[in-house]
């Protein structure tokens, strides 16, 4: 296939060898199929700002770390300079995430360097060596599904161990491989100690996944992990290995059950729409 715009360089610098075939695009970024040496790997080219259409940026770059203070106001302020140290640092987000939770010991797609603006990353594949299917294209078992949510529940404690919140998470990028789920797409990924929003992604991140999987086992829709992790962590007190039950008792003076649902539901709502955009840009491209 033709090279595409942003490998080229990779090419020559012998960082890959070949372009094998597009896996996927969307309006943040294109995902290729390459090989290097006798490795099949991938490479994530991502898009310019202004090709992109991930709303509420904003509000997943609080707390982020820059450079220093020039660069902060200048993103702050929104110059032109500003808007390009706000490029890279979203970029450099995932990156930085991913090596981060891979020596964390999360499932994610492990890293091998970021190039000119390109991510290349292990391929997760099935068992059959295909590109891996997403969660939400998988039938599973009620056991299954209960054995995917327990362990994705503790990859996220373990990535808020580290002070991450995935803050996109839903059945549309986690990828199924061989072993279980695998964790994708982290270029928001939002820091849990410097952001206002926190707590809220993280409920949310939990809550996509246990609506997602309540398909298989409605039992799911009664847990509370999210709740419980925050809880956890804010006391001090949540560790990699935290023994987690989905169980929390609400203060109802001070928290509306109700409200929390409906965020979850909203939330849910915004991911398919943001996905029913990834799939209409593919098919354009």
């Amino acid at each position: 296939m033709k090279t595409p715009k942003g490998l080229q360089d990779l090419i020559d610098e012998g960082v890959i060898d070949q372009v094998l075939r597009p896996l996927k695009s969307g309006k943040e970024a294109s995902v290729y199929v390459v090989r290097s040496g006798e490795d099949i790997r991938c490479a994530k080219v991502y898009k310019d700002m202004a090709q992109r259409s991930f709303q509420a940026r904003v509000q997943y770059q609080e707390g982020r770390k820059v450079r220093g203070s020039r660069q902060m106001r200048a993103m702050g302020k929104a110059t032109k300079f500003g808007r390009k140290e706000a490029e890279a640092a979203w970029k450099n987000a995932e990156v930085d995430a991913l090596y981060q939770l891979t020596a964390a010991g999360v499932r994610v797609p492990k890293p091998y360097g970021y190039f000119s603006g390109v991510l290349v990353m292990e391929l997760v594949t099935d068992a059959e060596g295909y590109s891996a299917p997403r969660l939400g294209e998988v039938e599973l078992s009620a056991d299954t599904a209960r054995e995917y949510h327990r362990f994705l529940m503790q990859q996220v404690a373990r990535m808020l161990c580290v002070g991450l919140i995935h803050g996109d998470l839903s059945e549309y990028n986690v990828l199924v491989g061989p072993d279980g789920p695998v964790i994708i797409d982290l270029p928001q990924a939002v820091s849990a100690s410097g952001n206002n929003n926190a707590r809220t992604m993280l409920r949310r991140d939990v809550g996509n996944i246990s609506i997602s999987l309540s398909r298989f086992a409605p039992e799911l829709l009664d847990t509370h992990y999210g709740e419980e992790m925050w809880a956890l962590y804010e006391l001090g007190e949540l560790h990699p290995d935290s023994e987690l039950t989905g169980h929390f008792e609400f203060d109802e003076t001070i928290a509306d059950v109700d409200s929390v649902m409906q965020s979850i539901i909203d939330a849910r709502e915004e991911a398919i729409i943001r996905q029913q955009g990834r799939e209409a840009a593919a098919q354009e491209d």
